[in-house]
């Protein structure tokens, strides 16, 4: 990488780490671009350069966040070395919430903001370096795990997300209805049944591992 390149890549990175820390400590609707670029010394043209407005930046900080957590739980799921897709599912389920019930200002900044768009486009990166969006991220776990074919994957994801993401904000942050050690056992089930119901019946002559 050039020292121009590295430049732009210093100043973005300064955007996001301003603009995260703000977001956490005073909330969106309280937090102005000036704010942002003050923070990260930087020229406020230098914002527009990179992001539309303060809500694309929140977006693409949304969509980094819940990266980095796909990437951890990928890596703590590989070292697990767990056989079933739908303990696979779980496992990444929990692994997510536990990070985000000990982080409660991240858990409030994500689930609050959270749409289906943006956590479509979380980027996680595999071990050769490449990047994969989190639904692609999924697709391959189902395409890894042979002796499971479901019908609408897609919808199958969407579902959980919205599940788990309504249900922790709910429960974590309010505690409300219940605490979320209550609901924990509950949304759990609810999370396989959903992948039950979008398993199809293994074809005539095979076996399931």
């Amino acid at each position: 990488m050039g020292k121009v390149e590295e430049n732009k890549q210093q100043k973005l990175n300064a955007l996001f780490a301003s603009a995260y820390d703000l977001f956490l400590s005073q909330g969106i609707t309280k937090t102005s671009i000036l704010d942002i670029v003050q923070n990260a010394g930087v020229a406020k043209g230098t914002f527009y350069l990179y992001f539309k407005d303060k809500y694309d930046i929140r977006d693409r900080l949304i969509a980094r966040t819940a990266g980095k957590l796909f990437l951890a739980a990928h890596k703590e799921l590989e070292e697990a070395d767990i056989p079933l897709f739908e303990d696979k599912i779980i496992f990444i389920v929990d692994y997510v919430i536990g990070k985000l019930e000990n982080n409660k200002p991240i858990l409030r900044f994500i689930s609050k903001n959270l749409s289906w768009g943006v956590f479509r486009q979380a980027i996680t990166k595999n071990e050769d370096n490449t990047e994969l969006s989190s639904m692609d991220y999924f697709l391959l776990l189902i395409q890894e795990n042979t002796s499971v074919r479901l019908r609408n994957p897609e919808i199958m994801i969407f579902l959980i997300a919205e599940l788990a993401s309504a249900s922790c904000y709910s429960t974590i942050l309010e505690n409300e209805p219940v605490s979320f050690e209550e609901l924990k056992p509950e949304l759990y089930e609810a999370i396989r049944a959903i992948i039950r119901s979008h398993t199809l019946p293994s074809p005539a002559g095979s076996h399931n591992e």
